[in-house]
């Protein structure tokens, strides 16, 4: 199996656990998320505030993808965490080696598709004209990259399930630093590079990735570790390809239904024009960066949820539950009264202070919207155990409620009364808060406690 097999999750401190997982997990979410941010940083003051609705725009189509990819690989980290757990390490070696066949045919037929429905896609969402054609050519190059962001997505996941989070950080802090040199390089154009503009965001952060990915699958490789890609053994094993299909496919559609969702969300803001879609560009950003604790929480909750119940703890499960809940609400309380408190010098640091209307707009957005942080903080918590446990559907079927039977609808019709705008981001208030209390309700309850994976039956160690 080699070496680099992670970290045993199922003795010791759940408090100490969910630190060491979620902190890593943290700085690694952060710095995936600053390829974005600092791409809007270059933009909006090289390019102006058109740049940043362009990339706004393009970024929530993408944001489908993501949640395709980050969705379907929640399975992989399910199944490697328990039978990590388990120590069962002949099925943990052949769900990566399934996980990869998975991704390549999966990553492919989805970067082609997406190269080629592009400019249908930013009409559906009502992109407004002066925004249209530079996020046009920033969406064609970043779906291009699509593939590398799958692997990377599963070699992520991979990595969480055996417990170790402070590979893919590494990676991610190359990719970050070659992202942050190559932007003005390119927007620019200093020295040989040529002057690409808003293109040349989209390039930088296409070829940070696939730098990034060269050198991590170099470096497992030469380590020896269990994701050494050994193609002679990528297979589709029947019963494996069924149980990743099982749990994946609900985490997809959740992922999935999430990012169309807000994609749907940002076509009702795209009506009332490029200043309002600049606002909820930059103050989305913020949103991203504030959700980050929780989400890597929610990660370290399902990781450790995943080898706990594969050593048959499941008694531990509650304080996963009690020191994940402690965590996230400090944390993420204090990013929402920070968001709430100095929003105007937050949007500042995205090129956009000088437009009046623009940073009124995004002002207003998160002193509504930065109120529920801690909603859906709570969510990711839960969400990571309910998940961790192999109870995927459920989440589906609670995202599929918030989002759209509440989020959506709400929106549509409050932004045709007298709150317009402010009636979306009230919609999306109201929609954290009953995915929270849906989450906590179904938790109490107990039903995720029913076994999905059963180990024995399925795969015995051989």
């Amino acid at each position: 199996m080699g070496k680099n097999l992670g970290k045993d999750l199922t003795s010791g401190s759940i408090a100490k656990h969910l630190l060491a997982f979620s902190i890593p997990m943290f700085a690694g979410n952060l710095l995936q998320i600053t390829y974005s941010i600092i791409n809007t940083i270059w933009v909006g003051n090289i390019i102006g505030k058109d740049g940043i609705g362009a990339t706004t725009v393009s970024i929530q189509i993408l944001f489908i993808l993501v949640g395709i990819s980050s969705g379907s690989t929640v399975a992989t980290t399910i199944l490697v965490s328990q039978y990590y757990g388990a120590r069962n390490m002949k099925m943990v070696e052949r769900i990566v080696n399934n996980s990869f066949s998975i991704a390549l045919i999966f990553g492919t037929v989805l970067t082609v598709a997406g190269i080629l429905s592009s400019n249908q896609l930013l009409r559906i969402m009502n992109t407004p004209p002066e925004v249209f054609v530079q996020a046009s050519g920033y969406l064609k190059i970043s779906m291009a990259s699509f593939l590398i962001m799958f692997l990377a997505y599963l070699i992520s996941s991979i990595l969480r399930g055996i417990g170790d989070t402070i590979t893919p950080l590494t990676f991610y802090i190359i990719g970050v630093v070659l992202n942050a040199v190559l932007d003005p390089l390119l927007i620019i154009g200093i020295g040989p590079f040529p002057k690409l503009g808003l293109n040349g965001a989209a390039y930088a952060s296409v070829i940070a990735q696939v730098i990034a990915m060269t050198i991590g699958l170099v470096y497992l490789n030469r380590k020896g570790h269990i994701l050494a890609i050994k193609p002679k053994k990528f297979r589709l094993d029947k019963d494996i390809l069924i149980m990743i299909v099982k749990l994946g496919f609900p985490s997809a559609v959740q992922q999935t239904l999430i990012s169309v969702g807000a994609a749907v969300v940002t076509s009702f803001v795209n009506v009332f024009g490029a200043s309002a879609i600049d606002a909820y560009g930059a103050a989305s950003r913020v949103d991203s960066i504030a959700s980050q604790p929780a989400m890597s929480i929610g990660s370290a909750a399902s990781a450790v949820t995943g080898q706990n119940l594969g050593a048959k703890k499941p008694e531990r499960i509650n304080e996963i539950f009690k020191w994940g809940m402690t965590m996230t609400i400090i944390i993420t309380g204090i990013i929402s009264i920070i968001a709430i408190s100095i929003p105007a010098q937050i949007l500042s640091i995205f090129g956009i202070g000088k437009d009046t209307d623009v940073i009124q707009t995004g002002k207003v957005y998160l002193r509504i919207v930065g109120s529920s942080y801690v909603f859906y903080a709570v969510m990711y918590l839960i969400t990571g155990i309910i998940n961790g446990a192999g109870h995927t559907v459920i989440t589906m079927v609670f995202s599929i409620l918030s989002i759209w039977f509440v989020r959506i609808i709400l929106s549509l019709v409050l932004s045709e009364t007298s709150l317009k705008l402010n009636g979306i981001w009230l919609s999306i208030v109201i929609s954290n808060a009953i995915v929270m209390l849906v989450n906590i309700l179904y938790y109490f309850s107990g039903r995720w406690k029913k076994e999905v994976i059963k180990h024995e039956v399925l795969f015995p160690e051989k």
